[in-house]
């Protein structure tokens, strides 16, 4: 080994010279020390036409990138903070991209421009105060603005939920979500405890507390158009993620702590799917992080209805506990008389899937 780092120290030490002497002829032509500098004017000539063609290839290739990966887009925005953040993402895109521009074009054009010529000087430049604040203060002003922009916007999008929003609770497990809603009376849901989870009350619903009486599953995610709705993200076993493209909703499920996300739909099923010219369109609820071998299909349909038709959606729901009167047993004495209320008088036909989670096995 000792004898090997030797031969390479050597054969180094000769490129290092080889690289020196170089170096000293080039600097010996480009002070006229040789009488001849055509070869030298030549080279740096040709370098300067490689830095206008590579510039020229450059543009042309950026353009037709954007271009042809137009398909791959986001969609188009189906919500009020998705148009908003839209917007502020393509004025982003529309500021970066015209100062890569000008500057790399200013780069390549004095590149060839100021080439070495013989006789040529360069002039010395040390310092020009009044230049380097309008270098500094110019893109500072930019940064700012679009700083406050985001900030403003992920201010709106992370404030409170208004009192009026709909109520959904989405829970993540391998590999599918169990959906939850807040009812027709109170639209407030009740508590939930991992240690109430049975073969039939799936995500722990609490009947000790009053506002689950009225709380109903669902195996599908319907949504009012033009009305804000308040997702309550839970998971029970590994990380998730709430993924909706066309609402620019992505809110990551971590157990043992609860997380949410408000928005409101601007376009319903059946508006997208004209706009998209397929009848078959549904929106998705899908998941963005890596959970498990089954994760490529976790996923639930979601439809946006007019305020009219979710409206009429939801009371034909029926809640937990109507579906399951068995589950009396576990509310308290003094509650029994308001939970009584969802006990109907005959046994109600219930759904199988009615409090399953949309899974992939």
């Amino acid at each position: 080994m000792n004898y090997l780092i030797g031969l390479l120290s050597i054969v180094f030490l000769g490129l290092a010279f080889a690289v020196i002497s170089k170096s000293a002829g080039l600097s010996n032509k480009i002070k006229g020390g040789e009488n001849d500098g055509t070869p030298l004017d030549s080279s740096n000539n040709t370098n300067a036409i490689g830095f206008i063609i590579f510039w020229l290839l450059g543009t042309v290739g950026g353009v037709w990138s954007f271009l042809d990966s137009q398909p791959d887009f986001l969609p188009v925005a189906a919500s009020e903070h998705g148009i908003k953040t839209d917007n502020m993402f393509w004025m982003s895109m529309a500021i970066v991209t015209l100062a890569l521009f000008v500057t790399n074009t200013l780069l390549f054009f004095f590149a060839f421009k100021y080439r070495n010529k013989r006789g040529n000087e360069a002039t010395f430049y040390p310092v020009n105060h009044k230049l380097e604040i309008i270098w500094t203060i110019i893109p500072a002003i930019v940064m700012a603005v679009l700083v406050f922009t985001g900030w403003r916007t992920w201010r709106e999008i992370t404030s409170p939920a208004p009192s009026v929003s709909e109520v959904i609770e989405i829970t993540g497990h391998q590999f599918g979500w169990y959906v939850r809603y807040a009812g027709n009376d109170d639209n407030a849901l009740g508590n939930s405890n991992y240690k109430l989870i049975d073969d039939t009350n799936s995500i722990g619903i609490d009947l000790a507390d009053k506002n689950s009486f009225d709380d109903f599953t669902a195996t599908e995610i319907h949504l009012p158009k033009g009305k804000p709705v308040l997702l309550k993200i839970k998971a029970q076993d590994v990380l998730h993620s709430v993924y909706l493209p066309y609402q620019r909703v992505k809110m990551d499920a971590v157990p043992g702590m609860p997380t949410k996300f408000w928005f409101t739909p601007t376009m319903s099923t059946d508006e997208m799917r004209a706009k998209l010219n397929n009848p078959d369109f549904n929106f998705k609820l899908n998941c963005t992080e890596i959970c498990g071998r089954g994760h490529f299909g976790m996923a639930i349909t979601v439809f946006v209805d007019e305020p009219a038709d979710y409206e009429k959606w939801k009371k034909e729901q029926k809640p937990f506990l109507t579906l399951n009167p068995t589950y009396l047993d576990k509310v308290p004495a003094n509650l029994k008389a308001k939970a009584a209320k969802y006990i109907p008088a005959e046994p109600v036909a219930v759904d199988s899937t009615a409090t399953e989670a949309v899974s992939v096995n």
